[in-house]
C-alpha cells in the first residue's frame, strides 16, 4: 500500500533585491568565524610587540609601497594625528624609514625598513605555522580539501 505524503513547498524565494535567508545566516556565521580566526592569528604574533594598528600600517606599506602619512591614514581609515603617532613608534623601533616627498618637500614619504620586513616575515611565519598545525591536526584530508574549495569561493566573493 502506498503512503500518501504532503507535497513539500518549494523553497522560499526572497523578493528581488532582498537577501536570501540562508545567505543572511551564512553571512552572520562567516563574519563570526572570520573574526575569531583573525583574533586567533593575531595572538600567534603577539611576541612582535606591535599593536594591530601598527602591524596593519606596516603591512600596508609593505604591500602598497611608500606613501605619505596622510595617504596611509586615509587607507587605514584613521586620523592623520593617530597615524603620525603609529608611524612615530614604528620609526623609533627602526621598522620604517622616512624620506622627503619628491613632489612636496614639506612632507615625507614613509617606507618599510629592512628591520620592518624582518618583523613582518616573523609575524607571518608565526601565523602560518599555527594555522598549518591547526589544519593538519584538527581536520581530515577531506575537510582540508573542503577548506581549500571554500577559500577559492571566498576569493570570488571578495573580488566580486
Amino acid at each position: 500500500m502506498a503512503v500518501m505524503t504532503e507535497p513539500t513547498a518549494p523553497p522560499e524565494r526572497p523578493a528581488p533585491g532582498e537577501p536570501h535567508p540562508d545567505s543572511a545566516r551564512l553571512a552572520d556565521e562567516l563574519t563570526s568565524v572570520a573574526g575569531l580566526l583573525m583574533r586567533r592569528l593575531r595572538t600567534q604574533s603577539a611576541r612582535s610587540l606591535l599593536s594591530p594598528t601598527q602591524r596593519s600600517a606596516l603591512s600596508r606599506l609593505d604591500r602598497e609601497g611608500p606613501m605619505t602619512t596622510a595617504a596611509l591614514a586615509r587607507a587605514e581609515h584613521v586620523r592623520p594625528q593617530s597615524m603620525r603617532a603609529t608611524l612615530g613608534y614604528l620609526h623609533e623601533q627602526g621598522l620604517v624609514a622616512r624620506a622627503p616627498d619628491p613632489e612636496d618637500g614639506r612632507q615625507s614619504v614613509v617606507s618599510v625598513a629592512e628591520r620592518g620586513r624582518t618583523v613582518l616575515a616573523e609575524v607571518r611565519a608565526a601565523k602560518r605555522t599555527w594555522l598549518t598545525h591547526a589544519l593538519d591536526t584538527q581536520l581530515s584530508p577531506e575537510e582540508r580539501a573542503l577548506v581549500a574549495e571554500a577559500v577559492t569561493l571566498l576569493g570570488k566573493v571578495v573580488e566580486g
